[in-house]
């Protein structure tokens, strides 16, 4: 599975948040309202961050909201936020975050199989710099497209 091959409806750009819990659920609107998670996998992620601080800031300027599958995942998928303004999560070494890749995966496996997907891309530092530059769901999968296919030559 290509993550350019993600959903558009899952795709956000500009979006206002007042702080790090507002931009967790604002990234996660579009995966509840397409129903790849229920409204519980979100306060879930929620309440794993309140317990155990900014877990999913995985990188510099990088969230990954996710929790476990048990939790309300009901279908695989990934989408993507980026915010107007940056906000703090508490994770010193990381902040502020500025994009939001919220994560469903209905099984260990598959988790594991996007978030290495996800991680090849941001190891590139060109893939993370093109995120400052992309100002509408075209030009992010066209983003995607462009780092995808530079490490898979067969699609």
């Amino acid at each position: 599975m290509k993550l350019q091959s993600v959903d558009e409806s899952l795709i956000q750009i500009d979006v206002e948040a007042e702080n790090f819990e507002d931009a967790v659920r604002k990234s996660m609107e579009p995966l509840v309202a397409q129903e790849y998670v229920k409204p519980s996998y979100v306060e879930k992620i929620l309440s794993i961050y309140r317990e155990t601080g900014p877990y999913i800031v995985i990188t510099t300027h990088i969230a990954l909201p996710h929790a476990d599958s048990e939790a309300g995942a009901l279908k695989m998928g990934i989408g993507f936020t980026k915010l107007k303004h940056s906000v703090v999560s508490g994770n010193v070494a990381n902040d502020p975050v500025k994009y939001l890749f919220p994560l469903s995966a209905t099984d260990s496996t598959k988790h594991i199989q996007m978030l290495s997907k996800l991680a090849e891309l941001l190891g590139n530092p060109s893939f993370v710099e093109g995120l400052d530059t992309v100002t509408s769901k075209e030009e992010f999968i066209a983003l995607l497209t462009k780092y995808e296919g530079n490490e898979q030559h067969d699609a």
